[in-house]
């Protein structure tokens, strides 16, 4: 996470806390489409595992991709769980034409996409993750 807010592409970052202790964390970052133009990706979610469905990484998913879409963005992307993230509106993001490079070990359809108000259509291509990400699974 250090080297996301370094790279000075960190967009929105987002806490919640419980009796004074962080307990959850999501950010978003600026990342690129090498079609052109630059998007935002959502990365990394956690919640603290004696926390866990009390609803807190739905809250703070909802929250920070409702600041993405209140700034503008076209878009959500994301690598997670195809179990998960649609209930927020996430899609297999091929099917919008976008592609990512995912880990050997991820289903095809953990590329996901949240298409915001300002979404464009033409908007396509594949991810470019920025350089903090880079070594990181």
């Amino acid at each position: 996470m250090h080297d996301i807010r370094a790279s000075g592409l960190l967009l929105w970052e987002l806490v919640a806390e419980r009796d004074g202790e962080v307990v959850g964390h999501v950010m978003i970052s600026r990342a690129t489409l090498d079609g052109g133009g630059d998007i935002a990706m959502l990365s990394p979610l956690a919640v603290r595992p004696d926390v866990q469905r009390d609803g807190i990484g739905s809250a703070l998913v909802r929250d920070v991709c409702a600041l993405a879409d209140a700034a503008g963005e076209p878009l959500v992307v994301l690598q997670g769980s195809p179990a998960y993230y649609p209930r927020f509106g996430f899609v297999d993001s091929r099917t919008v034409g976008i592609t990512m490079d995912l880990p050997d070990w991820a289903p095809r359809e953990a590329g996901q996409v949240l298409r915001l108000s300002a979404y464009d259509p033409a908007l396509r291509g594949h991810v470019v993750d920025p350089p903090a990400f880079s070594g990181l699974d």
